[in-house]
């Protein structure tokens, strides 16, 4: 098994954790046993949950409130987890949002801000924590990226871009942790009934994707969990998905682009 040993002083650092697929991956890892760390900025939501699988499974669940565009505030969190005597384990990378105008009828700040949560935070606390699993020979990281890593989206070029990111760091960074003990896997979910494509302005992406696409964050869950404790590299939860995927990096972009930018506007 790849993920760890659950113990009294080992946490899983999930963030993203107040909705989703983070708060859907705090419960798989605290059904089988594991803390958890639970990091957003909803901190009442967090604190619902934390109480439900303090609760349900018997685990210890903390609650660290923190805004991860926010430089000051994710440096401090290693502080804030170490003050509570716990050696994080797993950590599980999935705070993240999109966007879905154009990139010049998009706000500065909000690409910029983009980037500082997909990219930026996900390398910050993976540089912290890998060397940490490193020296006890064991951890586990899962990246949370998309299948829109596998194409560039216009329409969401900033966001199609930081998960391409995702997805390329996490596969380098997989295959330099072989033979080590500790394992690094990135997941790619399709669309997924969660907050995120209302918060990204996607209004039109539940008439507009195929039912057959989505899948539920439980699913998506599930898979990530496993494939972590299988040791994988990258996976693209559903069948379609992987289809899609491939096509997506294999298309000729000349003919791709113009196909993606038509379907990727009409969700808007």
């Amino acid at each position: 098994m790849a993920l760890p040993q659950p113990s009294d002083s080992a946490t899983a650092l999930i963030t993203g954790a107040s909705a989703g697929i983070g708060e859907a991956i705090a419960r798989e890892l605290a059904g089988h046993g594991h803390g958890v760390t639970l990091v957003a900025r909803r901190e009442d939501r967090l604190r619902t949950l934390a109480d439900e699988l303090s609760e349900r499974f018997g685990v210890r669940a903390e609650v660290v409130g923190a805004d991860l565009a926010d430089d000051a505030a994710r440096g401090d969190l290693p502080r804030r987890i170490s003050e509570l005597g716990l050696d994080v384990e797993i950590l599980v990378n999935n705070a993240g949002f999109g966007g879905g105008e154009d990139f010049v009828r998009t706000e500065r700040e909000r690409l910029l801000s983009m980037v500082e949560v997909n990219c930026v935070a996900l390398l910050d606390l993976q540089a912290v924590y890998l060397p940490q699993m490193l020296e006890r020979d064991r951890g586990a990281v899962i990246n949370i990226a998309s299948t829109a890593a596998f194409q560039p989206l216009p329409g969401a070029a900033t966001y199609g871009a930081t998960k391409a990111f995702v997805l390329s760091l996490s596969e380098a960074v997989h295959e330099e942790l072989k033979g080590t003990g500790v394992t690094l896997t990135a997941v790619c979910p399709g669309p997924v009934k969660t907050e995120f494509t209302e918060a990204a302005g996607l209004k039109g992406a539940d008439e507009q994707v195929p039912g057959v696409l989505w899948m539920s964050a439980e699913s998506v869950a599930k898979q990530a969990v496993d494939a972590a404790a299988d040791g994988k590299r990258a996976i693209v939860p559903g069948l379609l998905n992987r289809a899609g995927a491939l096509t997506g990096q294999h298309a000729p972009r000349m003919f791709a682009l113009p196909i993606v930018k038509r379907v990727w506007r009409r969700t808007l």
